[in-house]
């Protein structure tokens, strides 16, 4: 017992210590997307001058600005911009298959996951938007405000699962609202299946990014080779490796076509991004996917 707090000043300086970086990052990653980006600019109800547009036979004489109508010979409605905070909640595997990378000097799955749902956040907390994160034991629900970021980050640069294979599970999303997962999905479909149908049901559209690594699309290993899941629970040797190749894409393009179509029954989106392409792909899909028109990247 004497050594607890020694132990645990230790594994409090180690998770302070990623959360700068993984937060930096971030915001860099946001910044270079849309630079300066602070809002969805969209018509509603608001208070908030957007723009003046030109009256058709449909607006109301109440709605006429008449002060600018007054300098020209048309007659214009001022419209205000779209301020109802939307959620949007994500879910980001941490799961043990998360941490594989297939090449040292590159980051692993966790880690490119990671900081596409903080860079998310950052962006659509600068347009004013709600965002939660899933999470066991505590969820973080939904909120606004940049302080809410470093919550965020806390989370997703401490939280570690330790399954094999992560799944989103079946939070209770706000209805109507929109949610994006993060994961290789390489483990049992059918929780992901359950959670789409869930959300589906609550009327939340979204994003399901698939992140993988490069060697697990070429599967570019020959002779003898012994492949094991991260936390160990599955084992596989063969003497030809080689052999397997061709099954393998195979059944990791059905597993995509898979996700692809139950994100189309859903009304969702599916996009799979590799980890030695730039964030910045995946990012900017991921903003034009939530956008509230349905915009595909």
């Amino acid at each position: 017992m004497s050594t607890a707090p020694a132990t645990l000043r230790l594994e409090a300086e180690a998770l302070a210590g990623r959360l700068p970086p993984l937060l930096a990052e971030a915001e860099h990653l946001a910044a270079s997307v849309l630079p300066g980006a602070h809002g969805r600019r969209r018509a509603g109800q608001g208070d908030e001058f957007w723009q003046y547009r030109s009256a058709t036979a449909s607006d109301p004489a109440g709605r006429i600005d008449w002060r600018r109508s007054a300098r020209s010979d048309a007659h214009f409605v001022r419209e205000t911009e779209w301020q109802a905070a939307q959620a949007v909640t994500l879910w980001v595997d941490q799961s043990r298959a998360m941490a594989f990378s297939g090449d040292p000097k590159r980051a692993d799955k966790a880690a490119r996951a990671r900081l596409l749902g903080l860079a998310l956040a950052v962006l659509l907390l600068r347009a004013g938007e709600r965002v939660g994160l899933i999470r066991d034991p505590a969820p973080l629900p939904p909120r606004t405000g940049k302080a809410h970021l470093a919550p965020l980050a806390l989370a997703l640069a401490g939280d570690v699962d330790a399954r094999d294979y992560g799944a989103p599970g079946l939070a209770l999303l706000p209805s109507h609202s929109r949610a994006v997962f993060l994961s290789d999905f390489l483990g049992d479909p059918d929780p992901v299946e359950a959670a789409l149908a869930s959300a589906a049901d609550r009327g939340v559209r979204g994003a399901l990014v698939q992140v993988l690594d490069p060697a697990e699309e070429a599967f570019p290993y020959e002779g003898r080779s012994i492949f094991e899941s991260m936390g160990g629970a599955l084992r596989h040797e063969t003497l030809r490796a080689a052999d397997l190749r061709a099954r393998y894409r195979d059944r990791l393009a059905a597993r995509k076509d898979r996700l692809d179509r139950l994100c189309r029954l859903s009304g969702w989106q599916f996009m799979c991004h590799h980890t030695d392409t730039p964030p910045s792909v995946a990012l900017m899909w991921l903003w034009h996917a939530l956008a509230p028109d349905g915009a595909r990247g």
